[in-house]
C-alpha cells in the first residue's frame, strides 16, 4: 500500500469541512460542535493532530482586528466600547458583554428578550437581567423536508404560529396531508417544551412591542430566519436579531430581514459556534426552566 503524506494543513481542513458538513445537515450548534471534536479526538488518538489544535475552545483568538468604529458598523450601529476577545468564556460572559451593545433598550416597557432554546436563553437571561426587561422563551421547530430535514420547507413556532414556503412546496409537490402531519408533529413538540420550560405561565405578549430575539450563536442562519418569520406574525413593533458570534456573510443576509442586527463578532474561518466559547456545555432542560422562572420572579419584583 502506498504510504499518504499528513500534512497538519491538510488534516485540519479535513477536520473545518466535517465541521462544517455537521453544521449544514444540523443547524444545531451543540450537535455540530460535537462531531467537530469527535473528530478532533480521533485524529489526536492516531496521532494525526497535536492535542492542542482542533477542538472548539481550544484555541484562543482574538476578533479580525477592527476598530471599535468598524465593530459597531458590523452590529448594526450600536457603540463597542473595546475589542472583542475570542472565545468567551460561557454563554453568561457573551451574554453581559452582548448586553452592553444594547444597552439603549434598558427599562423600556415596550421591550421584550426572547431567547431560542436551550443555549439561547442562558445568554437572553444575562442580556434581560442587564437591561431590566422582561424575558421569554421562543420555540420554533423546522418542518423538514421529507427525506431532505435539513432543508426547511416552513416551521412552527410559540403561540401556534406557523409559516410555509409555499414555493418550495409547489416545487417539490409535497402533498398537503404530508405538511399537516409534519406540522401536527412538530407543534406538539412546541408545545411540550414550551410547558416545560415556562409551567403554566402564559407567553408573554410581543404585540406592538421591541422584540429582542437572542441565540448563543449563529451557524447557517436557517433556525434564525424561521424564528424571525414566526415571530413577525404575531406583529412585533420592531425585530432585532442579537448573538454573540456569527459569520459575516450570514449576518449580511440577516440584516436585510430584520429592523436590526447586533453581532459582538463576525470572525473568519467559522465553523461551528463552539469555536468561540472556552466553556459549550450542553444546556439542559432544567437549566432553561431555572432561568425563565428566575426572570419571572425579578420582573413581579420590578413591577411590585
Amino acid at each position: 500500500m502506498p504510504k499518504v503524506k499528513v500534512t497538519l494543513e491538510s488534516v485540519c481542513k479535513n477536520v473545518q469541512s466535517i465541521s462544517l458538513g455537521a453544521t449544514r445537515l444540523h443547524d444545531d450548534s451543540e450537535r455540530c460542535d460535537g462531531s467537530h471534536n469527535r473528530a478532533c479526538s480521533w485524529l489526536q488518538h492516531n496521532g494525526r493532530l497535536p492535542t492542542n489544535v482542533g477542538r472548539t475552545g481550544g484555541m484562543r483568538r482574538r476578533s479580525p482586528d477592527l476598530m471599535p468604529s468598524e465593530l459597531a458598523a458590523r452590529s448594526g450601529g450600536a457603540k463597542t466600547e473595546a475589542m472583542i476577545e475570542l472565545p468567551f468564556r460561557n454563554r453568561a460572559e457573551a451574554g453581559r458583554v452582548l448586553a452592553r451593545e444594547l444597552r439603549a433598550f434598558a427599562d423600556r416597557p415596550d421591550v421584550v428578550v426572547l431567547g431560542l432554546p436551550r443555549g439561547g436563553v442562558v445568554v437572553a437571561f444575562e442580556v434581560a437581567e442587564d437591561l431590566h426587561v422582561p424575558l421569554d422563551v421562543m420555540v420554533v421547530r423546522k418542518l423538514g423536508v421529507p427525506g431532505q430535514e435539513e432543508v426547511a420547507l416552513g416551521a412552527v413556532s410559540t403561540g401556534g404560529v406557523r409559516v410555509l414556503d409555499h414555493g418550495l412546496i409547489a416545487t417539490l409537490e409535497i402533498p398537503a396531508e404530508i405538511i399537516e402531519a409534519l406540522s401536527g408533529k412538530e407543534r406538539a413538540e412546541v408545545e411540550r417544551r414550551e410547558g416545560l420550560y415556562r409551567g403554566d405561565r402564559p407567553p408573554i405578549k410581543v404585540s406592538g412591542k421591541v422584540a429582542i430575539l437572542v441565540d448563543d450563536g449563529i451557524a447557517t442562519g436557517s433556525t434564525t430566519r424561521a424564528a424571525v418569520t414566526a415571530l413577525r406574525q404575531q406583529t412585533p413593533a420592531r425585530i432585532i436579531v442579537a448573538a454573540p458570534v456569527a459569520p459575516a456573510c450570514v449576518c449580511e443576509e440577516l440584516r436585510r430581514q430584520v429592523d436590526q442586527l447586533v453581532c459582538l463578532a463576525q470572525p473568519e474561518n467559522f465553523f461551528a459556534v463552539g469555536q468561540w466559547y472556552w466553556d459549550f456545555s450542553q444546556t439542559g432542560d432544567d437549566e432553561v426552566r431555572d432561568l425563565l422562572h428566575r426572570a419571572s420572579r425579578a420582573g413581579a419584583g420590578r413591577a411590585a
